[in-house]
Protein backbone atom coordinates (compact mmCIF):
# COMPACT_ATOMS: atom_id res chain seq x y z
CA UNK A 1 0.00 0.00 0.00
CA UNK A 2 1.65 3.01 -1.25
CA UNK A 3 0.68 5.18 2.07
CA UNK A 4 2.97 2.89 3.96
CA UNK A 5 5.71 3.35 1.40
CA UNK A 6 7.19 5.82 4.09
CA UNK A 7 7.16 4.06 7.24
CA UNK A 8 10.34 2.11 8.47
CA UNK A 9 9.29 -0.75 9.73
CA UNK A 10 10.55 -4.26 10.74
CA UNK A 11 7.33 -7.06 10.29
CA UNK A 12 7.93 -10.39 11.00
CA UNK A 13 5.71 -12.87 8.54
CA UNK A 14 4.96 -16.34 9.69
CA UNK A 15 3.84 -18.21 7.00
CA UNK A 16 1.82 -22.15 8.70
CA UNK A 17 1.65 -24.65 6.17
CA UNK A 18 1.13 -28.20 6.48
CA UNK A 19 3.12 -29.57 10.04
CA UNK A 20 5.83 -26.50 9.05
CA UNK A 21 5.99 -22.90 10.03
CA UNK A 22 8.63 -20.45 7.65
CA UNK A 23 9.55 -17.16 9.41
CA UNK A 24 10.58 -14.09 7.56
CA UNK A 25 11.55 -10.59 8.32
CA UNK A 26 10.34 -8.03 6.11
CA UNK A 27 11.92 -4.31 6.37
CA UNK A 28 10.27 -1.77 5.09
CA UNK A 29 10.39 0.31 3.19
CA UNK A 30 11.52 -1.69 0.28
CA UNK A 31 10.43 -3.75 1.26
CA UNK A 32 13.76 -6.05 1.92
CA UNK A 33 12.47 -9.91 2.56
CA UNK A 34 14.69 -12.37 3.82
CA UNK A 35 14.14 -15.82 5.66
CA UNK A 36 15.30 -15.15 9.29
CA UNK A 37 13.63 -14.78 12.47
CA UNK A 38 12.67 -10.93 12.14
CA UNK A 39 13.46 -10.45 15.94
CA UNK A 40 13.68 -7.29 16.13
CA UNK A 41 10.02 -6.48 14.47
CA UNK A 42 7.20 -4.50 15.59
CA UNK A 43 4.51 -6.10 14.40
CA UNK A 44 4.17 -9.81 13.60
CA UNK A 45 1.65 -11.12 11.03
CA UNK A 46 0.60 -14.96 10.97
CA UNK A 47 -1.30 -16.30 8.14
CA UNK A 48 -1.02 -19.60 6.46
CA UNK A 49 1.07 -19.89 3.37
CA UNK A 50 -2.20 -20.54 0.94
CA UNK A 51 -4.23 -18.08 2.11
CA UNK A 52 -1.13 -15.56 1.84
CA UNK A 53 -0.24 -16.18 -2.01
CA UNK A 54 -3.68 -15.56 -2.56
CA UNK A 55 -3.48 -12.26 -0.17
CA UNK A 56 -0.30 -11.28 -1.98
CA UNK A 57 -1.61 -11.56 -5.46
CA UNK A 58 -4.45 -10.80 -6.03
CA UNK A 59 -5.72 -9.22 -2.35
CA UNK A 60 -6.53 -5.72 -1.98
CA UNK A 61 -6.90 -3.69 1.18
CA UNK A 62 -10.30 -5.15 1.78
CA UNK A 63 -8.91 -8.91 1.77
CA UNK A 64 -6.85 -8.38 4.37
CA UNK A 65 -8.87 -6.45 6.79
CA UNK A 66 -11.46 -9.13 6.06
CA UNK A 67 -8.95 -12.25 6.96
CA UNK A 68 -7.83 -10.57 9.74
CA UNK A 69 -11.26 -9.95 11.37
CA UNK A 70 -12.08 -13.79 10.24
CA UNK A 71 -9.44 -15.00 11.56
CA UNK A 72 -7.81 -16.83 8.54
CA UNK A 73 -4.54 -13.76 9.21
CA UNK A 74 -3.15 -12.42 12.68
CA UNK A 75 -1.63 -9.46 13.04
CA UNK A 76 0.25 -8.42 16.64
CA UNK A 77 2.72 -5.96 17.77
CA UNK A 78 3.64 -2.84 19.48
CA UNK A 79 -0.02 -1.00 20.22
CA UNK A 80 1.09 2.06 19.08
CA UNK A 81 2.47 0.67 15.68
CA UNK A 82 -0.51 -1.40 15.22
CA UNK A 83 -2.87 1.93 15.53
CA UNK A 84 -0.94 4.11 13.14
CA UNK A 85 -1.19 1.18 10.28
CA UNK A 86 -5.09 1.05 11.11
CA UNK A 87 -5.25 4.51 10.81
CA UNK A 88 -3.35 4.94 7.50
CA UNK A 89 -5.50 1.77 5.86
CA UNK A 90 -8.92 3.74 7.18
CA UNK A 91 -7.64 6.79 5.52
CA UNK A 92 -6.93 5.20 2.48
CA UNK A 93 -10.31 3.27 2.55
CA UNK A 94 -11.71 6.11 2.86
CA UNK A 95 -10.27 8.03 -0.09
CA UNK A 96 -11.24 4.98 -2.31
CA UNK A 97 -14.60 4.64 -1.42
CA UNK A 98 -14.37 8.81 -2.26
CA UNK A 99 -12.86 8.33 -5.55
CA UNK A 100 -15.29 5.40 -6.70
CA UNK A 101 -18.48 8.00 -5.40
CA UNK A 102 -17.36 10.86 -7.50
CA UNK A 103 -17.37 8.70 -10.73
Amino acid sequence: MPALAPLKLVAGLELRGRGDVQMYRVELPGPKVTKDLATDSKVRLSVSRSHFNELATKGHIRDWREAIEKGDAKATGIDQVMQLIVNVVEKQEERSRTRKAKH
